[in-house]
């Protein structure tokens, strides 16, 4: 009788629509983690997200609860913390990581400060966790054509931004703009958190960002399979969350993370090569040869 209501759940418009969304948006965060966890951007990406507040406040006070004004507002505080964070760094002594924390904190309570004078209440819940369920077909063709501007991007720019990552003193001298680069991967991750923010939330949003390169990463070293094999995770990883959500009737963001977070959990105990089972076992294994030379050493 559960199996019964779960395909008739399926055939529901506004559950197609979600699921659409939910594996667009797993499949183009879960490419853009590769970089994010590469690169070590996750906190980056965690201050970008609440920076967005601000904007979304500003964008509500003027213009009210319109989808593109939203999307232009919150685009517009992120890259201003994102892009100020890379000029202070570079044009003071103060370190990246510092510049970061101090801007996050600022804009997410400036956002918190502005949302008094809204016009429309907006609860801090919602910008966290956002409603998936109920994402419009405005969201939708937002979500899919920020996916069809980045996807090339990222396929296009794999190895510039490879060697910037790993070794940007050759990429230099190979004629990569690598200063440049980074304000390109700063803006295409401004650009996927703000497409996801209005439909599934900064939680949902940070998961994909991170959870699906962080468990591929434990079982490759070949950059195009974590490449590909992190996007197809996140699509999967998404759509499996969603399902699990409507047939336990919990918070769907919170069920994506969820299934995320146990691929993850899988990944990090039984991988192969980098799991905790393996390197405990490799420990023992150790022990044990080193004692048998010991023994017949005496």
């Amino acid at each position: 009788m559960n199996f019964d209501w779960f395909l008739r759940a399926l055939q529901e418009p506004q559950i197609q629509r979600a699921l659409f969304g939910a594996v667009l948006i797993g499949f183009t965060n879960g490419i853009l983690s590769v970089f994010i966890v590469i690169r070590r951007l996750s906190l980056m990406a965690d201050a970008i997200s609440h920076s967005l507040l601000p904007g979304l406040a500003i964008a509500l006070i003027l213009f009210g609860a319109a989808p593109a004004t939203l999307f232009v507002g919150a685009i517009v505080a992120a890259a201003l913390v994102a892009f100020g964070t890379q000029i202070i760094s570079n044009s003071s002594r103060i370190k990246e990581d510092t510049a970061l924390g101090l801007l996050f904190a600022c804009s997410f309570s400036l956002g918190q400060a502005l949302l008094k004078f809204s016009p429309t209440h907006i609860a801090i819940s919602d910008y966290l966790f956002g409603n998936i369920l109920g994402i419009s077909d405005a969201d939708l063709i937002l979500i899919y054509a920020v996916s069809c501007l980045l996807l090339p991007a990222l396929v296009l720019l794999q190895r510039p931004l490879l060697l910037m990552l790993f070794e940007p003193s050759v990429a230099a001298t190979q004629g990569v703009p690598v200063g440049a680069l980074k304000y390109v991967l700063m803006g295409i991750l401004v650009l996927a958190m703000t497409s996801s923010l209005q439909a599934v939330g900064i939680i949902l949003a940070l998961g994909t960002l991170i959870a699906p390169a962080a468990t591929i990463y434990l079982f490759v070293d070949s950059f195009p399979i974590l490449f590909w094999a992190s996007g197809f995770l996140g699509a999967i990883g998404s759509g499996l969350g969603l399902l699990v959500s409507a047939v336990t009737d919990l918070p769907a963001g919170a069920c994506i993370v969820l299934v995320l977070g146990f691929f993850f959990f899988i990944a990090y105990v039984f991988s192969p090569k980098y799991g905790l089972l393996r390197k405990l076992t490799k420990g023992h294994l150790h022990d044990q040869s080193l004692a048998r030379w010991r023994g017949s050493a005496s």
